[in-house]
């Protein structure tokens, strides 16, 4: 596995910070994210270390579609009206944490804990 010490998100794939993982597959695990835009906010997150999405070797790709799709099909289970899947690459991009991740964001006809309209620019924003 390759690994990235001062990377928050490798320490957790590796347990050295623990996570209560909703899902996991040979390569990604998923957790809700620990600041979340909505309920159900997840990250699909891969287990080994790669900046982000353009970084991932190719033969990877249909797990990580995998994966995002069985995450999406639970909050849809749960009642969502329809899925964010936001992937930001680069820091100008919004992405916070330099380790591939991908937002799985619901959403709900009423957005629960949110007062108001969930923005693209919030989403995308990474903050």
């Amino acid at each position: 596995m390759t690994n990235n010490d001062g990377c928050i998100f490798c320490k957790i794939s590796s347990g050295k910070i623990p996570a209560s993982k909703v899902l996991e597959s040979d390569n990604f695990f998923v957790i809700l994210d620990i600041s979340p835009k909505i309920t159900g906010h997840s990250l699909v997150i891969s287990k080994d270390h790669y900046v982000n999405i353009l970084d991932l070797p190719e033969v990877l790709g249909g797990e990580l579609l995998k994966v995002i799709k069985m995450v999406s099909s639970l909050r849809l289970s749960e009642g969502a009206s329809g899925i964010n899947v936001v992937v930001n690459n680069g820091e100008s991009a919004g992405q916070v944490v330099p380790h591939l991740h991908i937002h799985i964001i619901p959403r709900w006809k009423l957005e629960p804990g949110k007062d108001g309209e969930l923005v693209l620019e919030e989403v995308m924003s990474g903050k």
